[in-house]
């Protein structure tokens, strides 16, 4: 997941004195995030580093991280007239300089290990736009989502366009893979999410697809909605720690899984996450091909040995 360094003592030295979206914005910085757990961990991949609301901050949206809370805006988007002046705003090509100066640099680094882009659902980042900030329930949005459907789609549809422009800057730019990522759409019915949601990610997937990267959608909290993250255009579903692989396999059918080790765990004795990792991969192989990830973010807290351990644990087991 893209948080994967931020267990790491060398990351908290790289940031030392940075604010989080700075961080994002410096190619020379966000690469060497990105690199680290590789170089740490010797996983199979790198994910590029970012945040969600990257492309709202490059778009002109006053935005910014504040600790202890998490992403908040200047002034929510909450109605009609809102929604019209955010979308006077645009992601102009040059804007994303520093996303694709920061991915070129990393592949360089990488050679032949990939790299994952990484971009915020448009959902996501509309949540944001109207609660103004990190929310429980997402009650604005799923308001103004019924109060004025037309001023939504409009919402939605500016926030597919900014986020596929985002993850095509990375994949133009080198990356091997891109993962839309949904961190609110658990907190939608599935009604809502396919009437009202669903077309804006599958409206960032036709974005990227004739670049022929493979393409995961992954979300928090999504067990009912994962045969609508597939329909919405992935290649791959990202499955989170709540359901296991194998009930998430019979509910998408014949499709490559990503996750979806519990990050609880990673805290937990070692002979309680190695049964628990044992576990995944086994209900993994119901799927045709398997990823092996968390089911969401490292903790802070997470004690790096533990998932280098894990890496080589994973790494030992034979192929199926």
């Amino acid at each position: 997941m893209r948080q994967a360094g931020r267990s790491l003592p060398e990351y908290r030295a790289a940031r030392a004195g940075v604010p989080m979206l700075e961080s994002c914005l410096r190619p020379e910085l966000a690469s060497e995030i990105t690199l680290q757990p590789v170089r740490r961990h010797r996983v199979d991949a790198g994910i590029f580093f970012s945040d969600i609301v990257i492309p709202l901050r490059l778009a002109g949206v006053g935005v910014d991280i504040v600790a202890g809370r998490g992403p908040v805006l200047d002034a929510p988007v909450r109605s009609a007239t809102d929604v019209a002046r955010l979308r006077e705003l645009s992601l102009a090509p040059d804007a994303l300089q520093p996303i694709r100066d920061a991915v070129a640099i990393t592949v360089a680094e990488l050679g032949s290990t990939p790299l994952i882009g990484f971009a915020g659902a448009p959902f996501t980042l509309a949540a944001y736009l109207v609660e103004g900030g990190p929310s429980k329930d997402h009650i604005q949005a799923r308001t103004l989502m019924h109060a004025d459907p037309d001023a939504w789609h409009d919402l939605l549809e500016w926030a597919a366009d900014v986020s596929g422009a985002f993850l095509r800057a990375q994949l133009l730019a080198g990356a091997s893979a891109g993962q839309l990522f949904d961190s609110w759409a658990g907190s939608l019915s599935r009604t809502d999410y396919v009437d009202s949601v669903a077309w804006a990610s599958a409206r960032v997937f036709d974005d990227v697809r004739d670049l022929g990267a493979p393409l995961v959608h992954f979300g928090v909290g999504t067990g009912e909605i994962l045969p609508d993250l597939l329909a919405a255009g992935a290649d791959v579903v990202g499955v989170d720690w709540r359901i296991p692989l194998d009930e998430a396999a019979r509910r998408v059918g014949r499709v490559p899984l990503q996750g979806n080790i519990d990050p609880a765990l990673l805290g937990a004795p070692w002979p309680v996450l190695e049964a628990h990792v044992l576990d995944v991969v086994r209900r993994g192989r119901a799927a045709p091909a398997h990823v092996l990830n968390l089911g969401h973010g490292v903790p802070a807290d997470t004690d790096p040995e533990v998932l280098t351990r894990l890496v080589e644990l994973v790494h030992s087991l034979p192929r199926p």
